[in-house]
Parts: C-alpha cells; structure tokens; sequence
C-alpha cells in the first residue's frame, strides 16, 4: 500500500471499463431528457431515437478514446491549463464529428432533426464538452479521495507499529535480562524469537503480508509474552485445514489483536487465562478470532479505549479499503470474555 507518486498523472484514466460505461451511460441519458422535454418540435420517433443515440454513444467514445490515449501528455501540463485543454479537445471532436453526420445526412438530402448546421454542430459540441467536464471532475475527486484513503491506510500502520514497537521492546528487553542469569539457554531463545519477529514485522519491506506470516508473527509475539507472564498464559491455536496460507493480507493484522488480547486481558487477571487463536474458512469467507478472559467492560474501558479501540479501528479500516464492504470487524466482551472477529472474502477458485 503505497501512496501514489507525485509524478502520476493527474487526469483520471478513461481507459478503464467501468469509466468508459459511465460515459455512456450519461451520453445516453442525455438523449433520453431530450426526448422526455417538450419542445414543440417533431416527435420522437424510435427511428430518431436509435439515430440520436447512435451519434451520442458515437461521440462519447471517440472523446474517451482520445482523452486515454493522451493522458500522458495533457497530465504534463498544469492542471489549470491541462483541464480546459482536455474540454476544449472534447468539444472539438464532438464538432468534427457532428459536423460529418451533418455533412452526410445533407448529401442524402434529410433533414436531420430540424436544425441548421450551427446548430446542430454547436449543440452536439457543448453537450459532449458539458459532460466531459462533469465527468473529469467526478472521475478525479474520487481518485483523490481513494489516493487519501490509501495513504490514511499507511499511515495507520505504521501508527499502529510506532505504537507497537517501543512497548513490547521495552517489555521484552527486560524480560531478556532477567532470564541471563538464571537461565542463559532460555534468555538466547528469546532474543532469536525477538529478532524473528522484528525483522518478519519491520524488516520486510512495505509489500503485502499473507496469512501464513500473519500468523507465524502473532505466534512468536505469544511466544515471547508467555516467557514474560508464565503460567498465567496459555495459548491454544486452532488451524482447521484446509486454509489459504498465501492469501495476501495487510501488515499487522493478527499481531494487534493478541497483544491487545493480553495487555487488556491476561495481564488485568491475576489467574492469567487462555487466548484462543482460531483460523478457518467458512464457504469464501476467512474468519480469524481471538478470544481471551477479560474483566468487565466497564472496569477495562479507559485502557481498552486507548489500545484495543484503536488497533481495531486501524485494522477494520486498512481491511475496508483493501476487500471492500465484505470485509469485517466485529468484537465483543460476554461472560468474562472478550473476542474480536474478522471476516474476509476469499478470492473465486
């Protein structure tokens, strides 16, 4: 999740599929309010509508062909210059080409529409012009906005590892001497665990995760929070097979939730308790759950606020921009439990 370069092009891209039918669809519509308005002039007739629509899609592609093709070049100039430019080029074609169906509709002696070449050239001009600067500007707010969402996205992430990476090395490090005297064997298992997780959470780079590492980091962070609690932790993985080892996910999505599972769970409860980690799919659908003891809400609110609130509000939001609506988050305390659920499509086999 990068955000995009400062160099990319500016102009949205028409060449994709559903912006292309966008601009056909508003072509169309235009024919059809012209048809639904009164206007004293000849009716409508199917053979004129089919004609009208026929020049409107006509000229509604030849002016997103050409805007696609010269994206490059117009994104090079400033935006103030590039848009008008980008307008006016529209505008120009839809002439060009009005005025060659004009042109043919007079050599075959038919009146087309009742109106004079002006006319008829002009308005079939200015409404492509009209609709392509409508279109430009929607097109380029919501890539804006998508280009924000992004980076708000990145941004929480590596909030959520700032966050992360001075407490738990704080914990650990201490966790790390005590162990040197009285158990060197132990004390060395820990650093390599630490330095697993460390490099398999910062050190590889700001590419996609998978499900495998997600899991594999989550596990060693337990790892090392069992030598630190004892006892008072216990961890019980449930992995039902088959599942997607290699679904790409974001960073830091699991690691959060059992850290929060047992710095707002286990370590609140003097008898410790277990985290359940369980994985499965469920039709194509991935579910992942942590579940943990916890005291009640009311006596855990002002630290959960603060932690869990928003690790998970950085995750439903990271998980949202990249699967989408079908992607959630769901968490809950019930019976001295607190579990956090998440739901993720899974990609057609």
């Amino acid at each position: 999740m990068r955000a995009p370069r400062r160099d990319a092009p500016w102009l949205p891209d028409l060449c994709r599929l559903p912006r292309l039918a966008a601009l056909l669809g508003l072509a169309e519509l235009v024919v059809v309010v012209l048809a639904l308005a009164p206007d004293g002039d000849a009716p409508w007739t199917p053979g004129r509508f089919l004609s009208a629509s026929g020049l409107a899609l006509w000229l509604a592609l030849a002016v997103a062909v050409l805007l696609c093709k010269l994206r490059g070049p117009i994104s090079r100039l400033p935006r103030r210059a590039g848009a008008p430019a980008a307008v006016a080029l529209a505008a120009g074609v839809a002439l060009l080409g009005a005025g060659i169906v004009h042109a043919l509709y007079g050599a075959l002696e038919i009146r087309l529409l009742g109106a004079s070449f002006w006319r008829f050239a002009g308005g079939s001009a200015a409404i492509p012009a009209l609709i392509t600067a409508l279109a430009l500007r929607h097109f380029y707010v919501h890539d804006r906005w998508a280009a924000q969402v992004q980076a708000n996205a990145r941004a929480e992430a590596d909030a959520l590892q700032a966050r992360i990476r001075p407490h738990f090395l704080f914990n650990s490090m201490n966790l790390i001497a005590g162990l040197l005297r009285r158990d060197p064997a132990l004390a060395e298992r820990a650093v390599l665990d630490l330095a697993d997780l460390f490099r398999a959470a910062l050190g590889a780079g700001e590419g996609d995760s998978t499900l495998a590492a997600e899991c594999e980091l989550a596990a060693q962070y337990l790892s090392i929070e069992s030598l630190r609690l004892g006892p008072r932790l216990q961890v019980r993985w449930e992995r039902r097979e088959p599942l997607p080892w290699d679904l790409p996910l974001p960073r830091l999505v699991l690691q959060p939730l059992v850290e929060n599972a047992v710095l707002h769970g286990i370590s609140r409860l003097p008898e410790g308790g277990t985290v359940t980690v369980e994985v499965w799919t469920e039709g194509q659908a991935l579910r992942l759950r942590v579940r943990n003891p916890a005291p009640a809400p009311d006596a855990a609110a002002p630290a959960f606020n603060r932690g869990a609130g928003y690790a998970q509000r950085s995750i439903a939001h990271r998980l949202a921009w990249r699967f989408g609506q079908q992607a959630r988050v769901t968490a809950g305390w019930s019976g001295g439990y607190y579990a956090c659920e998440i739901t993720l499509p899974l990609p057609p086999s």
